[in-house]
């Protein structure tokens, strides 16, 4: 079987013929790699893209939107906080543990990105019932994973929320949200612009976990999913708190021209895009690249999704002093190429060229637009009669307040530390929001919720009730939204 069969599922058929067209020629092993990993769902939102862009997203705050690792909001002062929220279904769902863990540090690197301090983490969680052991497996693992990588980088959990219903027995929901803070004057962007540049791969090495991770998480999960644990990442949060204060280290000190995080896609995405946003392009050679396992193929080594890397563009003048930075943090470091004029990834395996493609072609999957329809349960709900109202409704009460969906979350949030960083002045428990004190003497609320079930019964005026919520919950907590 050649590579192009095993990947074919998850491009189509159009996507297969608009990459020859555009290249000229059949893409090799390589290419269709990475082909396969950029132009999926997880990372080139060609589905979603073309919704997404009618979200309003301009604002007199707004100083960063849609398009880079995270937002940016002004606060005045030359003070920003980033913003970011992901999701890592799939990994959790075949390693509730593991999965939720790489979420949280998947989520960090974004606010990193932009060189800014992550300062604060939430966490809305959907599972199955209660009822099913499967579900309470899950449900445990995925705390423990949050909370452990949180609190190991140092970075408190200071919100989130939690849902049970039998539609998320099999797909768990793991978002996790990530706020940062950072000097506006130090904003980095994914963007290379300068040809001569040094790019950098920083922190860990590559190994062969997370191989195809991005187009595990495009696909629907079914019982042979248990079977791709290799595509779930591998956590290492105490390399994630020394890549935080070196990269920040380095951002203050002026050495850092431009930054990516390694995630979805790897060195793909990372290189793709980062020289797509610059109008450049980059001669990359993979024999500098730090391996764990020997016999890495190129394939592999453009698509692994090994965790706590970043991709870092310098100027040549500044190698050295960046190098004493990650040096006195003990942080593994190699330069494996340069960023170069013409447009073009080439990437290099030793003297042998083993991909040759223009980065905007790479980073910008063809959009795929869906169809969509009215569901027929939403014609059949319309016409259902309204519920009876309860005879005893001291016994709904106390029904309600055992429900999994409405009682205390106690259990949860201890096992988070919420205070680390000294920020926190409303806690998890205490209000409708958490509050957190920032350094030019104002404070910030940050909220998160959602209502599945409202959702599904009417998918526009359910969200419209959410935001309605979260909007409600941060001006009870004295907040402007």
């Amino acid at each position: 079987m050649t590579l192009i069969q095993i990947q074919k599922p998850s491009l189509t058929d159009g996507e297969i013929r608009y990459a020859v067209k555009k290249l000229g020629r059949e893409p090799n092993e390589v290419e269709w790699a990475m082909l396969e990993a950029q132009w999926s769902e997880h990372c080139s939102y060609k589905s979603s893209r073309p919704l997404l862009k009618l979200l309003p997203h301009k604002g007199p705050r707004v100083l960063v939107g849609p398009g880079y690792d995270a937002g940016v909001i002004d606060l005045g002062d030359g003070w920003v906080v980033t913003l970011h929220i992901e999701s890592h279904n799939h990994p959790s769902a075949i390693d509730p543990y593991g999965g939720a863990a790489t979420g949280v540090g998947g989520v960090v690197r974004d606010i990193l990105a932009l060189g800014t301090r992550p300062i604060a983490l939430l966490d809305p969680l959907r599972f199955g019932s209660l009822d099913g052991s499967h579900s309470r497996w899950l449900f445990d693992n995925v705390v423990r994973g949050i909370g452990a990588y949180g609190n190991c980088i140092g970075v408190p959990t200071v919100g989130g929320e939690l849902e049970f219903d039998q539609s998320f027995e099999r797909n768990c929901l793991v978002d996790v949200v990530c706020l940062g803070l950072g000097r506006k004057n130090k904003l980095v962007l994914a963007e290379a612009r300068h040809p001569g540049d040094s790019v950098y791969v920083v922190g860990g090495s590559t190994g062969r976990d997370g191989i195809r991770g991005a187009s595990f998480a495009s696909r629907t999960l079914s019982e042979k999913s248990d079977t791709e644990r290799s595509a779930v990442q591998v956590p290492d949060p105490f390399i994630k708190k020394l890549i935080i204060e070196a990269v920040l280290e380095a951002v203050d000190a002026g050495l850092v021209r431009g930054m990516k995080d390694l995630g979805g896609g790897g060195l793909t995405c990372g290189l793709s895009e980062i020289a797509a946003k610059g109008g450049t392009g980059m001669e990359i050679d993979l024999d500098y690249l730090r391996t764990r396992e020997p016999g890495m193929r190129p394939s592999e080594m453009m698509i692994s999704e090994s965790q706590e890397r970043m991709i870092l563009i310098v100027r040549p003048a500044d190698e050295e002093k960046l190098a004493k930075i990650l040096d006195k943090w003990e942080l593994g470091y190699s330069r494996i190429g340069h960023v170069t004029r013409d447009g073009i990834l080439l990437i290099r395996h030793g003297q042998v060229v083993v991909a040759r493609a223009p980065a905007r072609f790479v980073a910008e999957a063809p959009l795929a637009p869906r169809s969509s329809r009215k569901p027929a349960y939403l014609d059949g709900l319309a016409r259902a009669p309204e519920p009876p109202v309860p005879e005893d409704l001291n016994e709904t009460l106390l029904a309600l307040l055992s429900s999994p969906n409405v009682c205390s979350r106690e259990w949860i949030y201890r096992q988070y530390d919420f205070e680390v960083g000294i920020r926190t002045i409303i806690k998890p428990g205490q209000g409708d929001s958490a509050v957190l004190r920032l350094p030019n003497r104002k404070t910030l609320a940050i909220t998160t919720d959602g209502n599945s079930k409202q959702a599904y019964l009417d998918p526009y005026w359910g969200t419209v009730g959410t935001l309605s919520e979260a909007f409600s919950n941060l001006v009870a907590s004295g907040a402007e939204p």
